[in-house]
């Protein structure tokens, strides 16, 4: 009997991989077959895949050594090494705050956008057109943050809110480059990621960033725009509006960094002057994530729309004459400017501004309301309790986030109590930070005060609920309306949402539907309808 060959030998090896599923992802997941690439390279005249990146890609940018990469393994033994390591992981209930909330994810908008291929396929509508329903998620979005803003435009969204305020300073300063000023003064009231990223951006630009405590404001010159927190970023809500105005006196641009939940019951930033107004819409319905990013929003006035940052989507009509929906507004992006491009990073969050902006849709306004209600009235008690067992916040005036200023060593001790009870507590240079949220709970509330009592308080939520006051101030409060426009008012039930999403899909480009559209294409048969106001362009 002759001896099997060596490629006898790599035949059985391979067949041997492949029952074991080792190639099974790469088969699946990466592109075409081996036999689709020889005829792609027959197509292009090229004998390899080697020669073919010869001639495309220069030497001077290619590694020179191959990958130190690991031998494959199969899917699915990868899978439950993965899960393992995350069974690893200790959950713990975070009060930390810092512009991150839990949510609740509405289960028809998990299943019908966050794990539904028609929408998490197709993460960005470069092909904008043939994508008319993402776009009037988008337009959704737009209408949300303009209206719960104030601001008379916004865009599609962008990274996170850390990135949106360094857009929102390289756009001030943009406006203001004629003037010759370099200066942009941030209050320490900030995040303090954001402080991070706005410092960060600022360096290359040859942008002075100066940190001002509050109270302590003075324009020079030199200063071409502010950052403010609204709240801040410790709890405390603050008057601008003399500030605003002040800064306007003498020339300089106004960014407020702002919850967007808490404008649902606060004065918007748009109506006390402000220029630009920036945040993150992760508290509407998009998962942590553990950390994120999350879909942020940018909103600014008419006049300044050539230079914000992103995509805008606007209302036009088809070559019928029907209202179609574009991206109105792209300047910025790497696709169109290239080299010229203003802006090298990812700049929108697609798939999470769509959710966001259903989620407003499903719940609408008295929705939004009764969300933000609930998780005020909560802070309230929540303060009320430490009253009662001797702890007075910080700040009178307050949304969501108490500021309890405690010893370093009674601070200290709180947090390892809080963590043995897998409890995360925001740690202040002169205390500790507790911010609730849309998941809080009457059991939290009372397993706090037992933390910050070290024992069992003697009170309950029932108890203090009527007692316990509002901590909005009254010249703060909201008294304008917002998502007026009817198709947040229509799909407030499961079965109305569903149909909604469904319909979105249907109208839009994914790898769910690219072979058909393309067939509809080829027979001119796209239509694209909507109840879209004609005298708008980038809301509705």
């Amino acid at each position: 009997m002759s001896q099997p060959t060596l490629s006898d030998r790599n035949s059985a090896s391979l067949r041997l991989q492949q029952l074991e599923g080792r190639s099974e992802f790469v088969q699946r997941h990466i592109g075409p077959s081996p036999a689709e690439i020889g005829r792609m390279l027959e197509a292009l005249g090229y004998a390899s895949l080697e020669e073919l990146i010869d001639r495309a890609i220069p030497r001077s940018i290619r590694s020179r050594r191959p990958l130190e990469l690991p031998p494959g393994r199969p899917e699915a033994e990868t899978l439950e090494e993965l899960r393992g390591l995350a069974s690893r992981n200790q959950v713990a209930r975070s009060f930390i705050g810092m512009g991150y909330s839990n949510t609740h994810v509405p289960a028809v908008l998990q299943r019908n956008i966050l794990e539904n291929p028609g929408f998490y396929t197709a993460y960005t509508p470069y092909q904008a057109e043939i994508s008319q329903g993402r776009l009037e998620a988008l337009l959704n979005f737009q209408t949300m943050i303009t209206d719960l803003t104030g601001m008379e435009i916004a865009n599609a969204s962008l990274l996170d809110e850390a990135t949106a305020a360094a857009e929102a300073m390289s756009m001030c300063h943009a406006l203001q480059s004629r003037q010759g000023r370099s200066r942009f003064a941030v209050s320490t009231d900030c995040h303090p990621q954001t402080l991070e990223v706005v410092r960060a951006r600022a360096r290359p630009l040859g942008i002075e960033v100066e940190e001002v405590e509050p109270g302590g404001w003075a324009f020079e010159g030199s200063c071409f725009g502010i950052l403010l927190q609204y709240p801040t970023t410790t709890g405390g809500i603050e008057d601008y509006r003399t500030l605003v105005e002040e800064a306007h006196a003498d020339g300089v641009l106004v960014t407020v960094a702002a919850d967007l939940l808490s404008l649902v019951l606060l004065t918007p930033p748009g109506e006390f002057g402000a220029d630009v107004v920036v945040g993150s819409s992760q508290r509407f319905g998009v998962p942590l994530g553990y950390g994120g990013p999350h879909a942020a929003f940018f909103a600014t006035r008419e006049a300044h729309k050539r230079l914000i940052p992103g995509r805008m989507v606007g209302v036009s009509k088809d070559s019928r004459g029907n209202p179609a929906l574009r991206l109105a507004l792209q300047t910025r992006e790497q696709h169109i400017r290239r080299e010229k491009a203003t802006s090298n990073i990812c700049t929108a969050q697609v798939l999470l501004a769509v959710l966001a902006a259903s989620y407003a849709v499903y719940h609408g306004p008295e929705g939004l309301r009764r969300i933000a209600r609930r998780v005020h009235r909560l802070t309230c008690i929540l303060a009320e309790g430490l009253r009662e067992i001797g702890i007075e916040p910080a700040h009178p005036h307050f949304f969501d986030t108490l500021h309890v200023r405690l010893p370093a060593g009674e601070a200290d001790a709180l947090i390892e109590r809080a963590a043995r009870q897998r409890i995360n507590l925001r740690r202040l240079p002169d205390g500790v930070g507790v911010s609730l949220d849309e998941t809080t709970t009457r059991a939290d509330i009372e397993q706090l005060w037992g933390l910050f009592a070290d024992g069992q308080p003697a009170v309950s939520v029932e108890s203090l609920d009527e007692r316990a006051q509002p901590a909005l101030p009254a010249g703060l409060r909201r008294t304008s309306p917002f998502l007026t426009h009817p198709v947040f008012h229509r799909h407030h039930s499961e079965t109305e949402m569903l149909r909604y999403l469904n319909r979105l899909q249907e109208k839009d480009l994914s790898l769910t539907l690219s072979p058909r559209w393309h067939r509809k294409l080829q027979r001119r048969d796209v239509r694209c309808s909507g109840p879209y106001p004609r005298d708008q362009t980038t809301k509705r």
